[in-house]
């Protein structure tokens, strides 16, 4: 069963150790960051530091002339990954025996909200999430696209895993996050995503102003901690007929924005590149694993990257519609301090592969401790 370790640049640059000891795990691959979010990481073993703090979401190489005369492009990273830093990386671990495949975020990205807030998405009650493009807006979605095609397809990778490609929305994790005083189960979750931008108002049709008061009204015993159900209590709160269609237009955006990436990266890629997703089966989900309709993106991608931190249920809806080369990745934490039990791999990738996994995706190499390495070597040791 081919795995692969999720990777940054700074995990591998400046420790010539890093390539020999990710290698040793046991896996044949490599996921390294080429266009990543910002964030504040743990590096227990580089020998130059102990905490990188990626103060912006950035690309991880230089970015090219695509992006001339644009008023949504990316930046480059600071001085946490100067230069060619996923270059660098790719170099050094193809040169231990691994295959490096790109990660690249995309709808999920805090200095574009900040830098242009009408690209954000807007809830029911006007606030924004600068965290979260909009992406039924034209001009986000070519952003997105050209940021797809030019971060996947990097010298060295082999293949890309393309996450965010779809509707993001109030969960985040955001900086020093203070919004876990009301749970908020799967409906709170949808509604609370919803967006209210000019563009989405457009999509929703005349009635959008009368949509945002229904979701206000959803959501009142939501914030007064009456707990909330799945989607049939979206259908209850909205109507039937009107979650249809509010569900139905939002699936198509998400929809075409998949196939339009999934395009891009093709056409800038040589033959035999592959191109997965991180993707979740409920359509309407949002978030880093996008809601997929599994039949229509294993008809488009390679294949895809399935979350199973909490169980490998999620496979199955996949499973029914994959190909003879169809890649079902789970994705599987390996990092004690992070809910992973990585003592636990070997039988987790028992029940994945049960399910109908034949790859695996292992969080994170770079973050784990020597202790949470040593369980992930001792759990591929069978594979």
């Amino acid at each position: 069963m081919r795995a692969s370790a999720f990777v940054y640049p700074w995990d591998v640059n400046g420790d010539p150790g890093a390539p020999g000891r990710i290698a040793s795990l046991g896996v044949s691959q490599v996921t390294l960051a080429a266009a990543y979010h910002s964030t504040r990481a743990l590096t227990p073993r580089h020998p130059r530091h102990r905490i990188v703090t990626a103060e912006y979401a950035a690309v991880l190489y230089p970015p090219g002339d695509v992006w001339a005369g644009r008023d949504l492009r990316p930046h480059p990273a600071g001085d946490w990954a100067p230069g060619d830093a996923f270059g660098e990386a790719a170099s050094a671990l193809l040169s231990a025996g691994l295959e490096v495949h790109s990660w690249v975020v995309l709808a999920h990205n805090s200095r574009l909200g900040a830098e242009h807030p009408d690209t954000s998405v807007v809830n029911a009650y006007g606030d924004r999430y600068p965290w979260a493009p909009c992406i039924a807006q034209p001009r986000v979605r070519a952003y997105l696209t050209a940021l797809a095609a030019e971060a996947a397809v990097r010298p060295g990778a082999t293949g890309t895993e393309l996450e965010s490609l779809g509707w993001y929305g109030l969960a985040h994790l955001h900086a020093h996050d203070k919004t876990g005083g009301v749970r908020l189960g799967e409906a709170g979750q949808y509604l609370t995503s919803l967006c209210f931008c000019p563009a989405c108002g457009e999509g929703y049709g005349p009635d959008a102003g009368e949509l945002a008061a229904r979701v206000r009204a959803a959501l009142e015993p939501v914030w007064r901690g009456a707990g909330d159900g799945g989607w049939e209590y979206v259908e209850r709160a909205l109507g039937a007929e009107t979650a249809a269609a509010v569900r139905a237009w939002r699936e198509s955006v998400a929809r075409t924005l998949q196939e339009e990436a999934i395009t891009a990266v093709r056409r800038a890629a040589p033959e035999g590149f592959r191109v997965l997703l991180h993707a979740d089966p409920v359509p309407y989900h949002c978030g880093a694993n996008a809601g997929v309709d599994p039949a229509h993106i294993l008809s488009r991608a390679d294949g895809v990257v399935v979350p199973c931190v909490d169980g490998v249920h999620r496979l199955a809806p996949f499973a029914e519609h994959a190909k003879e080369r169809t890649v079902l990745a789970a994705n599987l934490t390996v990092v004690s301090g992070m809910g992973g039990n990585p003592a636990r791999l070997a039988s987790d990738a028992a029940r994945a592969r049960g399910a109908g996994a034949n790859e695996l995706r292992l969080y994170h190499a770079g973050l784990a401790s020597d202790a949470d390495l040593a369980a992930v070597r001792d759990g591929l040791a069978g594979w």
